[in-house]
């Protein structure tokens, strides 16, 4: 089954390098196209030199002035399109990559991490080889706290219904999916603060003085120098009046330069990055979604009174760039001689800013949400066998599963286990030995539930799960920076545990071998006290323990407690495990031949 995936990614992968490889030629070709051009630009201006006569190098600029800027345009093309084929092809060798050893190129959400956090820390939902890193697709920085903010805590039932909804159409839109990627995975370089820097220039006037006449004056400008110069060809009188239609042209645009530089600081160096995010809303624009979900994100962007979000931002990206005209000296010296062309468009982008009034910070967290869905999409098309949970009503806990793995473990290594608690409140008590899988069984109950109560599918045949809030008990450290002792540590994750129990809503609590800092008289009466605690106070979740006495528990609270175990064989002396969760307490444990093979025998009392 993955097998065809991945030759389905690769065969992606070809295709786009050939189109990438196609429009390198198309590049290089053009390149020396455009010398040729201004060898001859410059050849008219030597004969025009030598004529005594500016009529020929007036030609020359127009003709060859302008197929040299048409050349300029088209190569910046073959160049975008070549950059997004370049792109198209990375990210499917990403999936190949993803679905083989669970690397990715995007964020893995280190920056996310928190051992104070409920959950994230003990499950690994960020940082090297988590969850985060198999499934973020987001190259933006918005998209990347979105996704965040999902793993981060559970939904509302609501809220994961229309998302699942959501994550299998996109699912479905495969094509649309890696397209999608590969148009918004110039982002992952962008500077956060630069498009924050751009919302607030658009909300400030420039107060450009001189605005109204300058507007009228650039219409007419152009008329007068290039009437005063074809007349000049008559009447040589007037060369002198183009001369100086010219120089005056050239001053107001110098006189004005410090709110030119004003505008350029901001917003020119976003006009090509705005272009790129206009093609991003034009393609969920363009797209027929749905889904309740993707309907509302797309009608956000494409029900604006000004036009579409796509076409707002395309027109803003298009006088930014024609303002950065002028960062080539030939082209920009010629536009003001004749345009004010710099004049001409700080002028127009202070009209594109008064009449459109729309929050764009709005619709730029529609492409995070957008990159969040998709990231869970993801799941489905690379794992297909997994499925979208039932999100389970009811005043008890359900966390019911058929063959659930964990997410990360290699397909071929994992081992699938059932579980079953169905509308109830119960605490499971889970003995075995030293790595025969209990750990491993806490972790993937937590970290499919996480995916579940995100919207996402989940490493199971079947699961149906309450909206729970998950805390664990797990990886518990102690802190040279807080001063604070493992048993330290670990009274305060109890003491929260606790409080989390009475006060929040339906807290599921995943406990692994409680209160291991301190002797193993204390250990146990705390443990059981805790428990009985937790009785009371109506908790619910898995307590893994060495400790056999733990077990015990089930015959003072028959209706509450439930033995759950995990064995091993020892055949020939080596021990087998099959990690496999079974119903009972543990009767076998390994420590002893542990010991014996590093050298160690242990006497049997």
């Amino acid at each position: 089954m993955y097998q065809d995936i991945i030759n389905d990614y690769n065969n992606r992968a070809a295709a786009a390098q050939a189109e990438a490889d196609k429009y390198n030629r198309l590049i290089n070709t053009y390149s020396f196209i455009r010398l040729g051009i201004f060898i001859l630009l410059v050849l008219g201006i030597v004969f025009s030199v030598k004529q005594e006569s500016y009529l020929p190098a007036f030609v020359s600029i127009i003709v060859f002035g302008g197929a040299f800027v048409w050349l300029v345009k088209r190569q910046s093309w073959f160049d975008s399109q070549r950059t997004y084929f370049k792109n198209l092809k990375m990210v499917n060798d990403n999936e190949v990559g993803s679905i083989n050893n669970h690397s990715n190129i995007y964020p893995d959400g280190g920056s996310f991490a928190s051992e104070k956090h409920y959950y994230t820390s003990d499950l690994d939902i960020f940082g090297q080889a988590s969850l985060f890193q198999l499934v973020n697709r987001a190259a933006t920085v918005p998209g990347n706290d979105k996704l965040g903010e999902w793993l981060s805590s559970p939904s509302q039932k609501e809220a994961i219904l229309s998302r699942q909804q959501a994550v299998e159409e996109l699912a479905g839109k495969k094509n649309w999916k890696m397209d999608f990627q590969a148009s918004t995975w110039f982002s992952r370089k962008e500077d956060k603060k630069q498009v924050e820097q751009l919302f607030n220039f658009l909300k400030v006037s420039l107060d450009f003085p001189g605005e109204k006449w300058l507007t009228t004056y650039c219409k007419i400008a152009p008329v007068l120098l290039i009437g005063s110069i074809i007349a000049g060809v008559y009447l040589p009188v007037l060369q002198d009046v183009a001369v100086v239609i010219g120089l005056v042209n050239l001053g107001l645009v110098f006189s004005k330069a410090a709110y030119i530089r004003k505008t350029d600081v901001v917003a020119g160096k976003i006009g090509n990055v705005l272009g790129l995010y206009a093609d991003v809303f034009a393609k969920i624009e363009k797209e027929q979604w749905q889904s309740v979900y993707l309907k509302e994100l797309a009608g956000k962007i494409n029900n604006q009174t000004n036009g579409s979000t796509s076409q707002q931002i395309k027109e803003l990206s298009i006088l930014i760039n024609k303002l950065n005209y002028h960062l080539n000296i030939i082209v920009g010296v010629l536009l003001n001689l004749f345009l004010l062309w710099d004049i001409r468009q700080v002028i127009a982008i202070e009209n594109w800013k008064k009449n459109n009034e729309a929050k764009l910070e709005d619709a730029f967290d529609v492409v995070a949400e957008f990159e969040a869905v998709l990231s869970l999409a993801g799941l489905s098309i690379n794992y297909p066998e997994w499925c979208f949970p039932e999100i389970a009503d009811g005043k008890g806990y359900t966390l019911t599963a058929k063959a659930i793995a964990h997410p990360l473990i290699n397909s071929n290594a994992r081992v699938e286990n059932d579980y079953e608690l169905n509308d109830a409140l119960k605490i499971d008590i889970i003995t075995g030995s030293n790595m025969a899988g209990k750990s491993t069984f806490l972790r993937t109950l937590g970290i499919n539930t996480v995916l579940a109560l995100a919207g996402a599918p989940v490493c199971a045949a079947t699961m149906k799960v309450s909206v729970i809030t998950i805390i664990s008990y797990m990886r518990i450290k102690d802190s040279l920076n807080e001063s604070t002792s493992t048993f330290k540590a670990e009274l305060d994750r109890l003491q929260l545990l606790l409080h989390a129990v009475e006060h929040d809503d339906k807290v599921f609590f995943l406990i692994d071998e409680m209160l291991r800092g301190t002797n193993s008289v204390d250990k146990y009466r705390g443990s059981k006290a805790v428990i009985e605690q937790l009785i009371k106070k109506q908790g619910v979740g898995l307590v893994a323990t060495h400790d056999l006495q733990i077990a015990l528990l089930e015959e003072k609270y028959p209706g509450y407690i439930r033995n759950f175990y995990f064995d091993i064989q020892v055949k020939g002396g080596e021990m087998l495990f099959d990690y496999k969760i079974k119903h009972g307490e543990c009767k076998t444990f390994n420590a002893s031949l542990l010991l014996k093979q590093i050298g160690i025998d242990v006497d049997a009392d």
